[in-house]
């Protein structure tokens, strides 16, 4: 175990630039996840990290403790408290973080259920998309160059560990892939003539989702099999993205589930 107490320390300028920077994290494919969630989830479903990081004061603490417990003394950072501060992502510093390898997407085809994600920009909105998709089963994700830094703090924060549930690709030409899709590609799009609930979503598909203000590209919606719209008797305008992809989601999941 090694004790920093330098900002002069190459280890802790790797995590003050993985933090801060998705520049950095392009360069070195790596990422840096912040609080006792994520490093469990990831302990549980890839494996040791590179580093992990700890605030000197939170090494006792018991949530800490028992995660510690499963890193080798080899790969872990004792930061002083004000160190730990600086490379912390949240306002209530968590007194954890580790450095990882960006996961390499699945081999396997093209996907069975897929979500095709296009210039989006919340990292909110994307981390929670992550979540449903995990949860539905979706088997691979892809994103447009548009689309903000699915790697980024922000964004694995959201998704709560559900990065390493999918398989993901980023700086993809959506509407290539529309084109070969082997399946139906339905674009989500408000006044469409079909609804999602009538449409029949069994067999192989793909949602295409697009950026949280404008929408889909017409170029995307040109290459789609058809849009969809989820009904909204309630008078709104739109939904929130990531509450959209739910819902086309689910309805998915729950006609899978039909006799």
């Amino acid at each position: 175990m090694k004790r920093i107490t330098s900002r002069d320390n190459a280890h802790f300028k790797q995590l003050k630039k993985l933090a801060h920077s998705a520049r950095e994290r392009r360069k070195g494919q790596r990422t840096i996840l912040d609080g006792t969630h994520l490093l469990t989830v990831y302990l549980e479903r890839v494996g040791i990290p590179e580093r992990v990081a700890v605030a000197d004061s939170r090494q006792d603490a018991p949530e800490i403790a028992g995660l510690l417990r499963n890193v080798p003394p080899e790969v872990m950072l004792v930061l002083e408290d004000s160190l730990f501060a600086e490379i912390s992502t949240v306002e209530t510093v968590t007194g954890i973080a580790a450095v990882i390898p960006i996961p390499l997407p699945s081999a396997g085809g093209v996907g069975q259920f897929c979500l095709f994600l296009e210039a989006l920009q919340d990292p909110g909105n994307l981390g929670s998309i992550l979540r449903s998709a995990a949860s539905a089963g979706c088997d691979k994700i892809y994103l447009s160059p548009t689309c903000v830094d699915i790697w980024s703090p922000k964004v694995l924060r959201a998704g709560m560990g559900a990065h390493f549930y999918l398989s993901i690709l980023e700086n993809q030409a959506l509407c290539g892939l529309a084109a070969d899709f082997p399946g139906q590609v339905l674009a989500a799009a408000p006044g469409a003539e079909h609804t999602l609930f009538e449409t029949d979503l069994r067999g192989v598909v793909a949602f295409a989702i697009g950026n949280e203000g404008g929408g889909l590209s017409p170029e995307l919606l040109a290459a789609a099999t058809q849009t969809v719209a989820i009904p909204m008797p309630g008078g709104m305008e739109s939904l929130n993205a990531a509450a959209a992809t739910a819902i086309c989601l689910f309805e998915k999941v729950r006609q899978s589930l039909i006799p």
